[in-house]
């Protein structure tokens, strides 16, 4: 299955597309895997070329299988769109729920293309996302002291629902989980 997600520009910010991880974007994947900043809040080590290959290679299966819906995010400039400046995710889970994600590269950060990418894939999920159960919740975790992540969920309509206790060593510090009925829009 082919997606492609546009958000419209506003005053002060550019179109994105949204689309799957293509080979292409090996390069873009490990420059903004190399930002300290990131690497700090993500469980996923993207070092070398074989990394992302590895990684693309388990987003395409879960576009295949229906489980993860992977996208690069892109931002449309002078030049047209260039090479993929964020990510989000939407993970399908039980009973009428999915858990989301999103990371920015460091040249974008704090532009407002988490909150536009989030936004497109959530509402992709409840209007677009074809033979599948509804998605009535949808989960949003990141450790408490993220704050720039806390900030993507308030402007895009998750709730805070719970502060998770610390679970080492795979999630180290405490978190935050915010949830979004799906009925609920920023």
């Amino acid at each position: 299955m082919s997606v492609l997600l546009s958000v419209e520009p506003t005053a002060c910010l550019p179109t994105l597309r949204l689309r799957a991880w293509q080979p292409d974007d090996v390069d873009a994947l490990v420059a903004a895997h190399r930002d300290p900043a990131l690497r700090r809040w993500l469980m996923t080590t993207i070092d070398s070329e074989a990394d992302a290959r590895r990684w693309m290679d388990e987003q395409r299966q879960g576009w295949a299988g229906g489980t993860r819906f992977a996208f690069a995010v892109l931002e449309d400039d002078e030049a047209g769109f260039g090479q993929p400046v964020g990510h989000v995710v939407v993970k399908p889970g039980g009973e009428g729920s999915a858990e989301v994600g999103y990371w920015t590269a460091a040249e974008v950060r704090g532009r407002g293309v988490a909150s536009r990418a989030l936004e497109a894939a959530v509402l992709w999920v409840l209007t677009e996302r074809p033979a599948a159960p509804p998605v009535e919740r949808f989960e949003l975790f990141h450790a408490a002291d993220n704050t720039a992540s806390c900030r993507v969920a308030d402007r895009c309509g998750f709730a805070l629902e719970a502060v998770l206790p610390a679970q080492p060593p795979t999630f180290p510090t405490e978190g935050h989980l915010h949830v979004r009925t799906g009925t609920a829009r920023f």
